[in-house]
């Protein structure tokens, strides 16, 4: 393992990555207000938030483009430097993972489209969302065990590679969606949602880098770069909201990362922040049903539980963007000791 030379090619992707992100958010904010593309504030959040009412959303095409292009872009011409004649079917998986994210981003920017466009505020039903979601995650499955490699065993660390068989696939499908619809509920405050990615991403491609997948570490180093510069016009008070587009296509993302590196397990500590959102409002759902009214938090998901509770919108970044790296290189660690070898 080259350190000096994986470090080279991840700064390569990053700075493209966050150069497009960032030029492109001078091109897209001014044109999605022209459009009057804003953001319709739902009563039901804190009162505060209705002055973000008209903040242009959809801006998560800036980093899909960054990211995108950056991996595709860097990944090429490594491989060709490279000199390998397999170097495509190595990091075939790099390239369908892109690709399941751009098509979550796709179901999100239609989402996104009928909220503003349509004026319908709730966009998909959650019938259409999950019929959609399910089927892209079920082609990224099929794409992977017959281009990517793929088998129906995975990593846990310390164990080594445990055999799922078909339940594979099962497990796989509900742990993709799960985890898509756990980072769109993370995006609910100014640079919340991308500041959490940038850290998973950060160790994401330290994990990557550990065990040799040159293509993971450069489109890790993609994502990271491309939500730092999203994050220049994404941070409070936010100038654009990434939108379904945005947070589906992160979502995607983060799993493509994982499964890619045949540790999806790890999605746990590295999705904490991500999983507790989706958690809070299933039980903050469940709870209320029970008690027939009554709440187990102020308000969820759980990011504006502490807001009610009187923490400002960047006091709940830094902290939940702590918490992410905290667990993140607990992941990591994992990875160091408990993954690498097998």
């Amino acid at each position: 393992m080259d350190v000096r030379f994986d470090f080279l090619w991840a700064l390569g992707a990053a700075v493209i990555a966050f150069a497009l992100s960032a030029i492109f958010g001078r091109v897209l904010i001014p044109y999605l207000h022209k459009l009057k593309f804003g953001q319709t504030i739902l009563e039901i959040g804190p009162k505060w938030h209705q002055k973000k009412q008209g903040t242009p959303t959809m801006g998560g095409i800036m980093f899909i483009i960054g990211i995108a292009v950056a991996t595709i872009g860097v990944l090429t011409v490594h491989m060709f430097v490279s000199g390998d004649p397999f170097a495509f079917a190595r990091n075939a998986g790099t390239f369908i993972g892109l690709g399941m994210a751009i098509c979550y981003g796709i179901v999100g920017f239609i989402d996104d489209y009928i909220k503003v466009v349509k004026k319908r505020n709730l966009g998909l039903s959650a019938s259409q969302k999950l019929v959609l979601q399910f089927g892209v995650a079920a082609l990224y499955l099929a794409a992977m065990a017959l281009l990517g490699g793929a088998d129906t065993k995975t990593i846990i660390p310390f164990v080594g590679h445990v055999e799922l068989g078909f339940f594979y696939y099962i497990i796989s499908a509900i742990v993709i969606v799960g985890v898509v619809n756990a980072v769109n509920l993370n995006d609910g405050v100014d640079g919340l949602c991308g500041s959490i990615t940038f850290f998973v991403a950060v160790f994401a491609m330290l994990m990557a880098s550990v065990m040799g997948s040159k293509g993971m570490i450069i489109e890790s180093a993609a994502v990271a770069g491309g939500m730092l510069g999203f994050l220049l016009w994404n941070f409070h008070p936010a100038k654009v909201f990434m939108g379904d587009t945005g947070s589906l296509f992160l979502g995607g993302m983060v799993c493509a990362i994982v499964f890619t590196l045949d540790v999806p397990i790890l999605i746990i500590p590295m999705g904490i922040v991500y999983l507790a959102e989706m958690f809070s409002v299933m039980l903050q759902v469940s709870y209320f049903k029970l008690t027939k009214g009554k709440r187990l938090f102020k308000m969820a998901p759980i990011h504006h539980h502490f807001e009610m509770c009187g923490w400002s919108e960047v006091k709940v970044v830094c902290v939940f963007s702590m918490v992410t790296a905290a667990f993140s290189l607990g992941a990591f660690l994992l990875t160091y000791f408990g993954v690498r070898g097998f």
